[in-house]
């Protein structure tokens, strides 16, 4: 018989707090490809060398959304999946083969959610689980920066746990 999977509590969160940076790159052609397949995206932008040229691009680009599911999953990683309540994304350059992507984001706003949060976990262990601290939504500010350069502007808002 399977285990019930259980939530991760809220991460204990502040303004001002941030994730380690992750970098990821550099972005190859294979890369574009596969994720092209899974997402159905092949506008020949991104795997066309004389189409790109012919565009005025000085190389195949990467999709958009291949930088905005890779920051939503560093995103994830850092504050659980289960808590992310909203995750918006600006694409502000484009993104080449070769390049090197830094990942980032701070907490800059948290507000206190109304009403009471989740009580001590349910089961066998009930009797000794500590009630989690009490629940608020932070407000994240997140970059996608190649060098000194962003190329993705992103902001999320997720469930914390108030320091």
């Amino acid at each position: 018989m399977s285990q019930p999977i259980r939530a991760r509590r809220p991460v204990r969160a502040a303004v001002g707090d941030t994730h380690p940076a992750r970098e990821i790159g550099p972005l190859t052609q294979t890369d574009i490809v596969r994720f092209a397949g899974a997402g159905g995206d092949f506008n020949p932008l991104h795997h066309d060398p004389e189409f790109v040229r012919s565009s005025g691009f000085p190389g195949v680009i990467s999709m958009g959304q291949l930088q905005a599911g890779i920051l939503a999953g560093w995103l994830s990683d850092w504050l659980g999946v289960e808590h992310l309540r909203e995750f918006e994304v600006r694409f502000v350059a484009p993104v080449f083969l070769g390049d090197v992507l830094r990942l980032s984001g701070e907490i800059v706003g948290i507000v206190a959610i109304d009403g009471p949060g989740p009580g001590p976990a349910d089961g066998p262990d009930a009797e000794s689980a500590v009630a989690p601290a009490a629940e608020s939504v932070a407000e994240i500010a997140l970059s996608v920066r190649r060098g000194d350069d962003t190329v993705v502007r992103a902001s999320a808002k997720a469930v914390v746990a108030s320091s």
